[in-house]
């Protein structure tokens, strides 16, 4: 009878293998360890070999680069002016110009009429 264990010594992976082990472990969903079990390939050498793909330095690979979040920039919106609230006992007035005045109800209506007169 004869007993196939486990390969001792050194192997020798081609960069296609090394590829496929690559894209196997690092699929979603799989777990790495599982991987190196099946595969009977020290951890140390996926992550090895997931550096040198980084590089592009397995062959035929170019290296890659960082990959991010796809992004869209839209034009600004302006905001549009929200009208002051409205507080009881107070008085506000637009003027033509853009100018905002807010009184309280008990203002003086000769200073007021002496404000708006320059404002104008």
């Amino acid at each position: 009878m004869d007993v196939v264990g486990r390969v001792s010594g050194r192997r020798r992976w081609s960069d296609a293998e090394k590829l496929e082990i690559l894209g196997e472990a690092f699929r979603p969903g799989v777990r790495v360890c599982d991987v190196i079990a099946r595969r009977e390939v020290s951890s140390s050498l996926i992550y090895t070999w997931r550096k040198q793909l980084r590089e592009g330095k397995l062959a035929g690979v170019v290296a890659s680069l960082s990959v991010f979040a796809e992004v869209q920039v839209v034009d600004p919106v302006a905001p549009t002016p929200q009208p002051a609230p409205c507080l009881p006992g107070f008085i506000h007035i637009e003027l033509p110009g853009g100018v905002r005045v807010s009184v309280d109800a008990g203002v003086d209506a000769g200073a007021l009429t002496r404000v708006l007169s320059v404002l104008r």
